[in-house]
């Protein structure tokens, strides 16, 4: 991959055209690592594939995705809306109501994630068999 400029903040910025990036997920600095370790997260995809239904409420959200933490779910938020998967919209009510939403490009990954999900659920009885027929094993041993 090849280096570009930094941008003010100090954040690398890249200087070649979108087409032209060449991006190594099996390199141990490409930053598609980072982002991988984010899309393979539980908090991630469960937010996700919950906002694919529509636009959802801070509290509502928390609600529907049960265990998350208050403040784990403003982290993976913050992070989905910094990778440009999430939006958040501020209406100035009181108190002030905070809503979001999945974008296009986070829709793009719900449509790789989905089938993910779909196949845990069902498939859950057959890895709970195996993990059954190797704990058996194990304690043979």
């Amino acid at each position: 991959m090849q280096e570009g400029t930094e941008t003010s903040s100090g954040h690398p910025q890249e200087t070649r055209p979108k087409a032209e990036l060449a991006w190594d997920v099996y390199a141990k600095s490409c930053p598609t690592r980072v982002l991988l370790d984010r899309i393979a997260d539980k908090w991630t995809v469960l937010l996700l594939t919950t906002l694919k239904g529509g636009p959802m409420r801070f509290n509502a959200l928390k609600r529907r995705v049960e265990g998350v933490s208050q403040k784990m779910l403003s982290q993976t938020l913050r992070q989905l809306e910094r990778d440009g998967l999430v939006s958040r919209s501020v209406e100035a009510t009181v108190p002030i109501s905070v809503t979001y939403a999945i974008t296009p490009l986070g829709q793009t990954l719900v449509a790789a994630l989905q089938p993910m999900v779909d196949w845990a659920e069902s498939r859950m009885p057959d890895v709970v068999e195996a993990q059954v027929a190797f704990d058996r094993r194990a304690s043979l041993t």
